[in-house]
């Protein structure tokens, strides 16, 4: 036991420091990281992250996430740029190179060729007047005074304040460039974030609605529940054509042990009248929010209040979306 509360005790220590350290980051940033902002905005190719060992991987994540909220980008790996790959840099492109030392061999073998094509340079360092921060057309200077490794040698205080300075920018970026939820699901059709930002139309039903009119019997309205996919639910329309009211499975059982001659009744008597309703534009996540645990069908309708489809929380499933 006393090991256990020791471990807990030393990784609440690291994530403290780490956490101190991106306060004071947050708190040094200054005209440094709104210049870098205006490059990449003013961007007309592509943002390329470059960064050795762990400053690679944090790298990797930030033109990953760049990408995904709007921005090109790619990663290129320093090694690998003196035998080819500085071929797929152009001088349209923001080239954005991490190094906490600021003097890493590989990275500073990168600049010539940069400053040669007319590359707009951003570095993120530690150290002011380093080897990538002189010729940098903007440079962000971390300011971690010690790593949370003991020794002070793991990279850790400072790959996680790159990986802040990284995410700042994207989304700084994003907001400037007005990126918007629905460019969001595009940029993720696989995952189940980009599905739940699909348009409600992208997955109603809109083939052989279950409807009936208003003065149909609940017979006739029971009927058509049942055959219509099994989804337990009949949208009632008035003489306009305008949905009315909405008559579940649910409602029948509940109404049957009230009225002895319930079939035979007019089905505008035992709808339940100005039912959950969604657009076609709205986003799937929207509806799944409405649904919450309280309904298994949202109408779709138009402006004027007629039925365009039925959104059931099969079709949510059957999309993988819970």
């Amino acid at each position: 036991m006393p090991e256990t509360v020791e471990y807990l005790r030393l990784g609440r220590d690291i994530v403290r420091v780490e956490g101190e350290a991106l306060l004071s980051l947050a708190g040094r940033l200054d005209e440094q990281f709104s210049r870098a902002v205006a490059i990449l905005r003013d961007c007309r190719g592509r943002i390329v992250v470059a960064g050795m060992g762990k400053s690679g991987h944090i790298a990797r994540k930030i033109a990953a996430t760049f990408s995904s909220t709007g921005s090109p980008a790619l990663f290129v790996h320093p090694a690998e740029c003196a035998h080819g790959d500085l071929g797929g840099v152009t001088g349209d492109d923001v080239v954005i190179l991490l190094s906490k030392s600021g003097e890493t061999a590989e990275v500073l073998a990168m600049l010539p060729f940069l400053k040669r094509i007319g590359a707009r340079i951003i570095a993120i360092t530690n150290v002011a007047g380093s080897g990538i921060a002189r010729p940098a057309d903007a440079s962000i200077l971390l300011g971690i005074g010690s790593e949370a490794c003991p020794m002070d040698l793991a990279p850790t205080s400072s790959t996680t304040a790159m990986l802040a300075l990284g995410d700042a920018l994207a989304i700084v970026l994003m907001r400037v460039r007005s990126f918007i939820r629905e460019d969001f699901a595009r940029n993720h059709p696989g995952g189940r974030l980009g599905r739940l930002l699909l348009h409600v139309q992208d997955l109603m039903e809109t083939q052989d609605l279950p409807y009936v009119a208003e003065d149909v019997t609940v017979r006739e309205a029971l009927m058509a529940i049942l055959n219509h996919r099994n989804r337990g639910i009949v949208m009632v329309t008035d003489a306009r054509g305008c949905l009315s009211g909405v008559v579940c499975d649910g409602d029948l059982k509940r109404l049957m042990l009230r009225h002895e001659h319930l079939l035979d009744m007019p089905v505008r008597e035992v709808m339940t009248r100005r039912p959950q309703t969604i657009g076609p534009l709205a986003l799937v996540g929207e509806a799944l929010a409405r649904m919450e645990g309280r309904f298994t069908s949202l109408v779709v309708t138009d402006g004027n209040g007629s039925p365009l489809g039925l959104l059931h929380i099969h079709d949510i499933l059957e999309a993988r979306l819970l």
